[in-house]
Order: structure tokens, then C-alpha cells, then sequence
């Protein structure tokens, strides 16, 4: 089993840990249990004290585990006010991040008379750093397992506040783009782990209202991105404000990170417990089960970057759901030079008013999270009729709906992409495109968890990657594709290419379980 981290479009994901083995998974109530997210109970295992209990009662007397359901070193008994904290400073975090992918959209004039170079070049910027955090997960994924949650979170973020520096004072655009990548490469280690820290702290019937206002953080931050650049652009000649906004950002965040995230990793906090009672008891037999294993952080970097490739090239669901988010991802990048030509073109709008022209995706957006739980108390009616196992199937009845509305939205879009058409008939009609964006993407990572839970992490780095390389090569040809078809015909060729994959999620909904049952990484018996 693998640590399975729920990606957002940007890589960003939340982690459902199940790193060890399942022999081990009595340790710890959740994040050592394998299928966390499968409305399995958390599990504490007998008190452990400083003198071992009969060896009847336990396979190792020296296993050292937590001291009941109330151990206060346990992160479950944190007090709500520190766990909504860790929420709160965590969905920030995570919402600058994710925004500074698409605020470079609206600096492209002032680097075009910095760099003396073209606009392609300059939207190069969103892209590198778009790669950065698609690559970023298949090569970080491993690091919390044997380093914890805190180090990464800590760490990642700190870099990510240090390589925005570069980033803003480069003296020539080489410099500005290798540490675009080199920001978009440490957030992705932020993102990769954070959503783990949240689930770390909830019982399972308290996470869902947490990881909804964590999960609409990397939806929000590429069209938030935009409106805030605009209108620090806008006011302030120098575009290099904008980063120096997204530095200052950083800083507040990293300091609230060192006040109010702890380490929340059971693992790892079983294991300071273990170095703790061999420190007091001078016994060197107390291990905590994670010091147990025989792993090696070569074989999991191995694994981590082999396997998302042989489920692209084996698994036909795999790729072709990749492929559809991908697709999404990458037409919402290319709407970062697309948005903004319909309304200055159009309308003749200015840039902190183009910059606004987004808050229609983002409402669409804000609405798909609300709508959240009608979906989850459907998903659990479909569970109590199977036994409380659902089939993973039942995930894509949210992605039938994503299929449909995202292209009646983006056609809607381009159909009155016209001058006649008042401005904010398109700004609301957007909104449709960012509903089903989000619901297109929830249906896609938890069937991906769910169909092939053996190998999810993997799964899901594979969606990650291919996203990523869509939202990063879209933007560069999306200004050319306006130029030359026109606000109507650019947006409505998108939509058609969406329209293509509509039937996707029906199709899966009636053949995944036999297609499931030929697999060599699917789940099986669901």
C-alpha cells in the first residue's frame, strides 16, 4: 500500500496516509489503518506503559502504541480551537501557493519592458511554474513518510518563501524562470502533504466541513491569481509588486505555520513515544511499528516515479480520466491569456477590471463546494444499499454532472463573446465552467482512490503530472488561438474538445467494475 495523496488541479493534494503495511495497522487509529478513507473506523490499540503488558495481549510486548482513545500526545485529542487553526493556516498557505501559479498573468507588459522579450516568454512563467508543481510530487511524495509531516510542511514552505525572492529581482528572464520552477517544485511539497496534517487531527465523521474549506484552496488560488495581480498591477507601475505582495504573503503564512502546526504524523509521533520510553527505561526493545519496517527511501523514490508511468501506459481508465483533467486544467490555464483578450478586446476592459472578469469561474467554483454535501448524502445512501462498501463506480455520478455543465459553460462563454452582449452575461455564464471544473475533479480523484486503492498515490501522481504538462504547454499557443479565431471561435473549439469527453464518466459508470476486474493494480471485489 502506498500513501495516498487526493490531488486539486494544481497538484496540490491531500493525503490519505497508509504507509505501513497491514500488520501493523492496529497502531494507530487512522493513519496506519489501510483504507482511512473508506469510512473505516480509527483504531487505538491497548495502553502501552513503561512496563510491557502480558505478552497474550499484544504479538509484541515492546510495540509501542498510544494509551487509549484519550492520549492526550495523540493529534485526534488536540483541542477544536488548535485543530481549526491547523485548518485555517494550512487552506491560507496552501491558497498562496496556488495563487502565485496564474498571478503572473497580468505582468506580462511591465516583463515585455523589463527583459525586452515577447509575450509567449512571458506567459513561459505561469508554464515553468506549472511544472514545477506537477513535477514536484513524484519526487517529494516519499520524503513525509520518513520525515513526518512537519519537516515537509516547514520546509517546503520556508523554500518556497526564500525562491520568491529570485524570482522577484531577477536581472534577466533565464534567472526569473528557473526559479518560477524552483517555487512551483518546493509548493508542491507543501500541497502534496498538507491535506495529510488535516486529516491527521479529524475523526472521520468530523473531517468532511475541513477538507472541504482546505479543498476549495487550490481551486480558488489560479483564479484568484489573476484579479489580485490586476489590480496590483494596475496601480502600481512596477510589476515586480506582484511578487513582492506574494513574498510578503508567504512570510505572515510561514510564520503562522511555525506557531500553530506541530507534527500530526502518527508514525512519527509513535516514534518519539518509543525513543522516549528507551531514554527512561534504559530498554532498548521499545520500537514503534514504523521503526520496525525494512524500507528505504531509494526503493520508495523508485517506486514512486516507475509506477504512475505503468499505469498510463496499462491501465485505459487511468489515461483517459488523466487525460480529461488534464484537459480542464489546461484550458483554465490557457483562459489566464483567453479571458483576458475577450474582455479588453470586447469591451475594453482595464487591466484590475480584466483581472475581475474571473470571479465568475470562481463563484462557479465557491458553488460546487456548497453543493458538496447533497453529493456526499447520496454517495452514503448508495454505501448503506451495498453494506457500507459502495462501489467505486458510484464516485462518477459527480463527474457525469462535471461532463455536461463544464463545456455548456465554457459554449456559453464564447457564444456571447460578442461586443453587443453586456459584459456580465459572460462573467456569469463562466460560472458554469467552474462548476463543473470542480466537479468533473472530485469525481475523477476519489474514483482514482477508490478503483485502484492498492496503487492511489500512484494513481494520482500520474493525474498530477499529466495535468500538469497540459496546464503548462496550453497557455503558450492560447493568445495565437484568440488571435487568429476570435473570441467566439477559440472559446467555442475549447468547449467542442470538452464535449469530447462528456460521455467518459457514463461510460466508466457502466464498464469500470469489468474493466476493474482485468486490471493488475485495481481493486477488486468492490
Amino acid at each position: 500500500m502506498e500513501a495516498i495523496r487526493m490531488s486539486s488541479p494544481q497538484s496540490p493534494t491531500f493525503e490519505l496516509t497508509d504507509p505501513i503495511s497491514r500488520t501493523t495497522s492496529r497502531v494507530s487509529r487512522f493513519s496506519l489503518d489501510p483504507d482511512p478513507e473508506a469510512g473505516k473506523e480509527r483504531r487505538l490499540s491497548p495502553s502501552t506503559t513503561a512496563t510491557p503488558p502480558a505478552a497474550a495481549e499484544k504479538d509484541d510486548p515492546f510495540e509501542v502504541l498510544w494509551d487509549g482513545p484519550n492520549d492526550p500526545e495523540c493529534p485526534l485529542n488536540m483541542s477544536m480551537a488548535r485543530k481549526w487553526a491547523i485548518v485555517v493556516v494550512i487552506a491560507v498557505s496552501c491558497l498562496c501557493v496556488t495563487c502565485c501559479s496564474s498571478m503572473a498573468a497580468m505582468t506580462y507588459s511591465g516583463m515585455i519592458a523589463t527583459y525586452g522579450i515577447n509575450t509567449t516568454l512571458c506567459i513561459s512563467s505561469i508554464s515553468f511554474f506549472v511544472m514545477g508543481l506537477g513535477c514536484g510530487p513524484l519526487l517529494l511524495g516519499p520524503v513525509s513518510e520518513f520525515a513526518g509531516r512537519k519537516p515537509v510542511l516547514h520546509g517546503g514552505f520556508a523554500l518556497f518563501f526564500l525562491l520568491n525572492f529570485p524570482v522577484a529581482f531577477a536581472p534577466h528572464i533565464a534567472l526569473h524562470l528557473a526559479f518560477r520552477f524552483l517555487t512551483g517544485f518546493v509548493g508542491s511539497a507543501f500541497l502534496s502533504v498538507s491535506g495529510g496534517a488535516i486529516t491527521d487531527v479529524f475523526h472521520n465523521t468530523r473531517v468532511a466541513t475541513p477538507m472541504m474549506i482546505f479543498s476549495s484552496a487550490p481551486f480558488l488560488g489560479p483564479v484568484l491569481g489573476p484579479l489580485l495581480s490586476g489590480f496590483i498591477n494596475q496601480r502600481q507601475p512596477d510589476w515586480r509588486w506582484t511578487y513582492y505582495v506574494v513574498i510578503m504573503w508567504a512570510f505572515v503564512c510561514m510564520a503562522a505555520l511555525l506557531l500553530l502546526l506541530p507534527e500530526t504524523y502518527d508514525p512519527q509521533l509513535l516514534k518519539r513515544k518509543a525513543r522516549r520510553l528507551r531514554q527512561d527505561t534504559g530498554d532498548a526493545r521499545w520500537r514503534a511499528p514504523i521503526e520496525k519496517l525494512d524500507r528505504s527511501f531509494a526503493a520508495a523514490l523508485k517506486h514512486s516515479l516507475r509506477t504512475p508511468f505503468r499505469l498510463l501506459a496499462t491501465e485505459p481508465m487511468v489515461l483517459f480520466l488523466d487525460l480529461w483533467s488534464a484537459l480542464i486544467l489546461g484550458i483554465l490555464y490557457l483562459s489566464f491569456s483567453g479571458v483576458p483578450y475577450i474582455f479588453r478586446t470586447q469591451h475594453g476592459f482595464s487591466l484590475e477590471q480584466t483581472g475581475m472578469s474571473f470571479l465568475g469561474i470562481g463563484a462557479g467554483q465557491v458553488v460546487a463546494a456548497l453543493s458538496q454535501p447533497l453529493f456526499n448524502r447520496a454517495y452514503a445512501k448508495v454505501s448503506a444499499a451495498h453494506g457500507g462498501h459502495a462501489p467505486p463506480e458510484a464516485r462518477l455520478v459527480m463527474g457525469m454532472f462535471g461532463g455536461v455543465i463544464c463545456p455548456i459553460g465554457l459554449l456559453l462563454l464564447g457564444l456571447t463573446a460578442f461586443k453587443e452582449v453586456h459584459w456580465i452575461v459572460p462573467i456569469v455564464l463562466s460560472s458554469f465552467f467552474g462548476l463543473g471544473l470542480v466537479y468533473a475533479y472530485t469525481a475523477t480523484f476519489t474514483y482514482l482512490v477508490d478503483a485502484y486503492r492498492p496503487v492511489a498515490a500512484s494513481a494520482l501522481a500520474s493525474n498530477s503530472f499529466l495535468r500538469s504538462t497540459f496546464a503548462a504547454g496550453f497557455p503558450l499557443f492560447g493568445l495565437p488561438l484568440y488571435e487568429r479565431l476570435g473570441p467566439v471561435g477559440a472559446t467555442c473549439l475549447l468547449a467542442g474538445l470538452l464535449f469530447l469527453f462528456t460521455p467518459l464518466p457514463f461510460i466508466f459508470y457502466r464498464t469500470g467494475a469489468s474493466v476493474r476486474a482485468r486490471s493488475n493494480f485495481a481493486a477488486h471485489g468492490m
